[in-house]
């Protein structure tokens, strides 16, 4: 059985293994520290947005090796009940445990993240990373507390892992994906060529290499007009998306907002924006005035192609309901440069002879 040459080399494999499962809506957890190049890769070649997860084992305060529970970032503990009772310590000791382990999950989460928020799990189906599995007791508190916190769907995916620990998370996870079970697995490092340690600034380096930059910004659209928008851009972006809103929606939908998600982790910068004003939104005849609509849209189209953080990028746009009529009219236009054109529903017959 070959070795590894590296974890980015891993990561890669991993990820063509794991687009069989088809997890088109997950999100990649990787576990710090040698998770997350693994991490980037998975979630870069999946198209998949990544985090990290932060856990710490509760270790029984006469044999820390042995987890009486775990905890994780916002609060999240999950106790074992059986070994507590079993190991006779009090709660106390336990509360003791809890807190000296938290302290310590929140500034190391703080310290990777940055200013960043973890990104919540509740109703996601997440994808737990890491480098290889020796034991596997981080990754049951990984899958404990990922839980916890409200996935629905855990699957355990890494590189190279004993029978052992893959068997044990066969309890715990939804799926368990491992590369390599070799017999005689005695570490994961015998499996790379290169198993440098991975310091803290290369985690943080990584993790602001895939973040996504967000900005509210305002474009303007026609004289003493201005649209207000959300624009976001992931790092290397190779097109933008502009969304046009329809009747009764705005640049806060969480349909496109989900949407934006989806094509921000795909490598994609959306622009999410009211293409009127409030006042304007207020007369019901201004939703339907397809020319009205298609106007604002071509000055967004402008501002794009002057604006730095979206310049030269290939554009397509995303219109629902009257937006889509919207979208297909200014699109129509010679110098407008629309790439690809996106109907979500709606009424793109208003578009007429467009």
């Amino acid at each position: 059985m070959h070795r590894l040459r590296d974890r980015r080399e891993a990561g890669r494999l991993l990820a063509e293994r794991l687009e069989e499962l088809h997890l088109e809506d997950a999100l990649v957890l990787a576990v710090p520290r040698g998770g997350v190049p693994v991490g980037v890769e998975v979630a870069h070649h999946l198209g998949l947005p990544l985090d990290i997860l932060v856990v710490r084992k509760l270790g029984l305060p006469f044999q820390p090796e042995l987890a009486m529970g775990a905890v994780g970032e916002g609060g999240v503990t999950v106790l074992n009940d059986d070994v507590i009772r079993v190991s006779g310590v009090r709660p106390d000791e336990v509360t003791q445990v809890e807190l000296r382990e938290r302290a310590e999950v929140e500034s190391r989460g703080r310290r990777l993240r940055g200013s960043r928020p973890p990104v919540p799990l509740r109703g996601r189906a997440v994808l737990l990373v890491d480098d290889g599995l020796a034991t596997g007791s981080t990754m049951v508190a990984a899958c404990r507390v990922a839980r916890a916190a409200g996935a629905t769907l855990v699957v355990v995916a890494v590189p190279t892992a004993s029978r052992e620990a893959v068997d044990r998370l066969r309890d715990e996870a939804d799926s368990v994906v491992a590369l390599m079970v070799p017999a005689g697995f005695s570490s994961v490092g015998q499996w790379y060529v290169d198993f440098d340690q991975v310091s803290d600034a290369e985690v943080v380096s990584m993790l602001e290499s895939t973040a996504v930059t967000s900005a509210d910004v305002e474009v303007p659209a026609a004289e003493g007009v201005t649209l207000a928008g959300r624009l976001a851009v992931p790092p290397h972006a190779r097109g933008v998306v502009a969304f046009a809103h329809g009747s009764g929606s705005s640049r806060f939908s969480p349909r496109n907002g989900f949407v934006a998600d989806r094509l921000n982790a795909a490598g994609m910068a959306t622009l999410l924006l009211d293409l009127l004003t409030p006042a304007e939104e207020q007369r019901r005849d201004n939703v339907f005035d397809v020319d009205l609509l298609a106007g604002r849209l071509r000055a967004v189209l402008r501002w794009l192609a002057a604006d730095p953080r979206t310049r030269g990028l290939p554009v397509g746009l995303f219109g629902a309901s009257t937006g889509a009529a919207a979208a297909l009219a200014a699109a129509s236009y010679p110098e407008a440069g629309v790439s690809a054109v996106v109907s979500r529903g709606g009424r793109p017959d208003l578009a007429g002879s467009r």
